[in-house]
């Protein structure tokens, strides 16, 4: 009987991949980019998915450094091809499994870089809040940053799933799970102010269609549906993450504490400032919707080093004085 090619079975596991754990498209796009350079890997060298050994994993984890991948792209690469194995060991391919074989070194994951509470409200404050546009911008990075939403998962909000009367939010996050998540006042008031003033300009550019040309008809047409996305541009087409991005910037660029930070960033806020106020890690956890508890752990190196700081700055002990010259001297 003719063993399955590595096309066929990268095309296999990525279906039961999007199956069992429901991926996203792009989770989908960068566990195929991976498969697919270890899948060349593999062909340059005449290695069959049955000869596949520990020996082989080893040596394609030693390209990835030679091309200059950092340590963590070259785990990820390890991790999806764990996966493939796997299945090669479950459907008798291998005989023998390779995995506990090949390690990397250990990794100290770099700490997310954060804004204070000051560099927040400075944030909002170079938001003008007098056009649509603003009290949009407003409203995403509050939504972002008082409940640690993911770029995609604020971007791709629809109205059912916001409940203003009871201060949370349905989302639905990664592998197609779904979690609930409050949101504080701040975002309430800064969603309702949004969603009053885009309601109005959506009437007044109603009332400013008088003409019967076919291309107004249409105009009204399309504005007489509004869009079920929270958060929609200037032409009612749901908000991206690029353009999410893009306000950013503009409103961050003229503040050199800020123009370095990413939408991502406020979701780092979000879980930095909860645990640095007392807040429970698996409160954390279920608010971020991570699906393993060392994941959240980041967050308490990053209190440990808030409980550091405010020690230095507040002990009388925790920074002695430096010595005088003259009295080093004399001892």
């Amino acid at each position: 009987m003719k063993q399955a090619g590595w096309d066929e079975l990268i095309d296999r596991h990525l279906r039961r991949q999007s199956v069992e754990r429901g991926l996203s498209r792009n989770s989908l796009e960068a566990y195929g980019r991976d498969l697919r350079d270890f899948q060349d890997f593999c062909r340059h060298r005449e290695i069959a998915p049955c000869a596949l050994d520990a020996g082989a994993i080893t040596t394609y984890l030693e390209s990835l450094a030679a091309r200059g991948l950092a340590i963590s792209s070259q785990r990820r690469a390890l991790s999806t091809v764990r996966g493939l194995v796997r299945e090669l060991c479950e459907s008798g391919i291998l005989e023998r499994d390779p995995r506990p074989a090949v390690k990397l070194r250990p990794y100290s994951r770099p700490l997310p870089r954060t804004l204070s509470r000051r560099d927040i409200d400075a944030l909002l404050d170079a938001i003008d809040g007098s056009s649509v546009r603003g009290l949009r911008d407003r409203a995403m990075v509050e939504l972002a940053y008082g409940s640690g939403l993911r770029v995609s998962e604020l971007v791709g909000l629809e109205l059912h799933q916001l409940d203003l009367g009871q201060g949370l939010v349905t989302v639905m996050g990664k592998g197609s799970k779904e979690r609930l998540v409050p949101i504080g006042s701040a975002a309430i008031k800064a969603l309702r102010a949004y969603r009053k003033a885009l309601e109005a300009e959506r009437l007044a550019r109603l009332a400013a269609i008088k003409t019967v040309g076919a291309r107004r008809r249409r105009s009204a047409a399309g504005l007489a549906k509004p869009s079920s996305s929270v958060f929609i541009t200037r032409l009612e087409r749901p908000m991206t993450r690029q353009g999410f991005f893009k306000a950013l910037k503009q409103w961050a660029i003229n503040n050199p504490r800020l123009d370095w930070l990413s939408p991502h960033t406020l979701r780092h806020c979000f879980a930095t400032h909860l645990v640095e106020g007392g807040a429970d890690l698996r409160a954390v956890q279920e608010m971020l919707g991570h699906s393993n508890i060392a994941t959240t752990q980041i967050y308490t190196h990053l209190s440990k080093s808030h409980l550091r700081k405010v020690h230095r700055t507040f002990h009388p002990r925790a920074t002695l004085p430096k010595t005088r010259p003259e009295l080093d001297q004399e001892i």
